[in-house]
C-alpha cells in the first residue's frame, strides 16, 4: 500500500473500514465451527444419514485445512484483496448450496465446497492485518480479530440451538449471507489490492502432494477408532501413505523455483518456533474445547447447554488478555515476554485441570479455562505478530498461512489422540468398576451426550469417566511443558514501525 503523508485522517478512517471487513470474514469462519454442531441431529434426522455424519465435519475440516497453504501463497504473488474475494465469495455459495441440500450426500459435497472458502478467511484476515498495519500496531488489531472467535464461542451454540429449533436448520448456513456480503462489498472497497508481483510459475505439484498428504492423515485421524479400528489397513495405509506424499513434498519444495512454502522460512528462530508453538496450542485448545465438555456433561451430569457455557471463561479469557496485551505490545515494540507468561498461564490451568474428579466444582473448572484461554490470548496473537515481523512483507502470507495450517493439524491430530486414549481407557474402567455390566454401558454415547446408562450404574460410570479424563487432561501437560520450552527459545526482535 502507498504511503500517503497528506490526508492521514482519510486513510486511517479507510483502514478502519477495511479491517471492519477483516472482523466480519473472522466472524464468518470463526462461527461456522460452533454453530453446525448443534443442529447435527435436526439434520440427520430430516436428510436420514446418520451413519455419513461424521463427513458432514470431516468434509469441511479437510478442505479447509488443505488450502491455507495455497491462499497464504498466492496472496503473497497476487495480493490479499483477489484472494479474499474469492475466498468470501466460495464461503457464501458453499453456504446457500448447503440450505438447499436434499441429502446427506449433497450436503458433504456442498461442505467441502464451503471449506474450500473458509481454508482462506482465517489466514488472509491475519495476513491482510500486516498489510494495513505495521508490526508494532498489528497486535493491537489482532486483539479485536480474536474477539471474534469469543463471540462465535458462545453465541455459535445458542443462534445455531434457536434456528434449528423454532426455525429450520437450513438457517444455520442462510444466516451466513448477510454477514459474508457486507464483508465483500467492504473488502472489494477498502481493502489495498497489494502491490504488483512478477509473473511466476506456481507450485502445482506441491500443492497436489500437500494436500493428498495432509488428506490423507486427517482421514486417518478421523477414521481411527470410529470408522475404522486403530490397526485396520484403511487407517494404517492413509498414515503412512500420507507421511510419505509429506516427504516427497519437502524434495519437491527444495527443488522448485517458487515453493509453496519456502523451506528456507523454516530456518528462521522466529518462524520454526512460532509454528512449533502453534501447533501445540492447537492441539491442546481443540482438547480442552472438544474434551471438557464431554467431562462437564458425563461426571459432573451437567446438560449440553450448560457443559457449553462453562467454555465461556475461557473465550473472554482469551479476549480480555488479546486486548490487553495488544496494547501492551504496540506501546513497548517488545514482544518476547508474552509468549512465556502466555505458556506460563496454559500450563498452570492444565495442570489444575489434570487434577479433576467427580467432586470437582464447575466453578473451579471454570477457574481453570479462564486461566488457559488467557494464555492462549496472550500466545497466539504475538506469536503472529513476531512471525510476520521476521519476514518482509512479501512473504507475510506464507508465514501467516504456516501458523494457521500449524495450529489447524495440531488440532486434528490431537483430537483424535486424545479420542483413542479415552476410548481405550473408559472401556477398561468401565470394566474394573462395573464388572460385567460394563457391557450395558453405550461407550459412544456415553462420549457423545452425557450420562445416559442404565440405574444403578451411574456412580461406576461416572467414576470410570472421571478417571479416563483424567488420563486425558494429563497427556495435555507435557505438551503444554513444551511450548513453554519453545517460548523460552523465541527470539526478541525489534517490531518494525514501517511496512518495509
Amino acid at each position: 500500500m502507498a504511503e500517503e503523508p497528506a490526508g492521514a485522517e482519510r486513510t486511517r478512517w479507510e483502514l478502519i473500514v477495511a479491517f471492519s471487513a477483516i472482523m466480519l470474514a473472522t466472524l464468518l469462519a470463526a462461527l461456522d465451527q460452533t454453530i453446525v454442531a448443534t443442529a447435527l441431529p435436526r439434520i440427520v434426522g430430516d436428510l436420514r444419514g446418520f451413519d455419513h455424519l461424521s463427513w458432514v465435519v470431516t468434509a469441511y475440516l479437510v478442505a479447509s485445512t488443505i488450502t491455507v497453504p495455497l491462499y497464504g501463497k498466492l496472496s503473497d504473488l497476487y495480493g490479499r484483496r483477489r484472494l479474499f474475494l474469492i475466498a468470501i465469495s466460495l464461503f457464501l455459495l458453499g453456504s446457500v448450496l448447503c440450505g438447499t441440500a436434499g441429502s446427506m450426500g449433497q450436503l458433504i459435497a456442498f461442505r467441502a465446497l464451503q471449506g474450500l472458502g473458509a481454508g482462506g478467511l482465517i489466514p488472509l484476515s491475519q495476513a491482510a492485518i500486516a498489510d494495513l498495519f505495521p508490526p508494532r500496531e498489528r497486535g493491537r488489531y489482532i486483539g479485536f480479530v480474536g474477539a471474534m472467535w469469543a463471540v462465535a464461542a458462545v453465541a455459535g451454540p445458542l443462534v445455531g440451538g434457536t434456528l434449528t429449533d423454532h426455525v429450520s436448520w437450513r438457517w444455520i448456513f442462510y444466516i451466513n449471507l448477510p454477514l459474508g456480503l457486507a464483508a465483500l462489498m467492504i473488502v472489494a472497497r477498502t481493502l489495498p489490492a497489494g502491490s504488483p508481483r512478477r509473473e511466476t510459475k506456481i507450485d502445482w505439484l506441491g500443492a497436489a502432494i500437500l494436500s493428498a498428504g495432509v488428506t490423507l492423515l486427517l482421514l486417518a485421524s478421523v477414521w481411527g477408532g470410529t470408522t475404522y479400528p486403530w490397526g485396520s489397513a484403511e487407517v494404517v495405509g492413509s498414515a503412512v501413505v500420507g507421511v510419505l506424499l509429506l516427504v516427497a513434498f519437502v524434495l519437491v519444495e527444495r527443488r522448485v523455483a517458487e515453493p509453496l512454502l519456502p523451506l528456507p522460512l523454516l530456518r528462521d528462530r522466529v518462524v520454526a518456533t512460532a509454528s512449533g508453538m502453534s501447533f501445540l496450542v492447537g492441539a491442546l485448545l481443540f482438547g480442552i474445547t472438544i474434551y471438557v465438555p464431554v467431562y462437564v456433561q458425563g461426571v459432573l451430569g451437567a446438560s449440553a447447554t450448560n457443559s457449553g457455557v462453562v467454555l465461556i471463561p475461557h473465550a473472554f479469557g482469551w479476549v480480555l488478555t488479546s486486548f490487553v496485551i495488544g496494547q501492551l505490545i504496540a506501546r513497548s515494540g517488545k514482544y518476547r515476554i508474552y509468549p512465556i507468561a502466555g505458556a506460563i498461564s496454559i500450563l498452570a490451568g492444565v495442570t489444575l485441570l489434570s487434577r479433576a474428579g467427580v467432586d470437582t466444582s464447575r466453578t473451579a473448572i471454570a477457574g481453570e479455562l479462564a486461566l488457559i484461554g488467557g494464555g492462549m490470548g496472550v500466545t497466539v496473537q504475538t506469536l503472529t505478530v513476531a512471525a510476520q515481523n521476521a519476514v518482509e512483507l512479501a512473504r507475510v502470507g506464507v508465514v501467516t498461512g504456516a501458523l494457521v495450517f500449524s495450529r489447524s493439524m495440531g488440532g486434528s491430530l490431537a483430537v483424535a489422540g486424545f479420542g483413542a486414549l479415552l476410548a481405550n481407557r473408559l472401556t477398561s474402567e468401565l470394566h474394573a468398576n462395573l464388572g460385567v455390566d460394563a457391557s450395558r454401558v453405550d461407550t459412544k454415547g456415553l462420549l457423545q451426550g452425557g450420562l445416559h446408562v442404565p440405574p444403578g450404574l451411574e456412580h461406576g460410570t461416572q467414576l470410570a469417566l472421571a478417571t479416563s479424563m483424567r488420563d486425558v487432561f494429563v497427556v495435555m501437560v507435557p505438551l503444554a511443558v513444551i511450548a513453554l520450552v519453545l517460548a523460552l527459545r523465541l527470539p526478541e526482535r525489534p517490531l518494525r514501525e514501517s511496512q518495509h
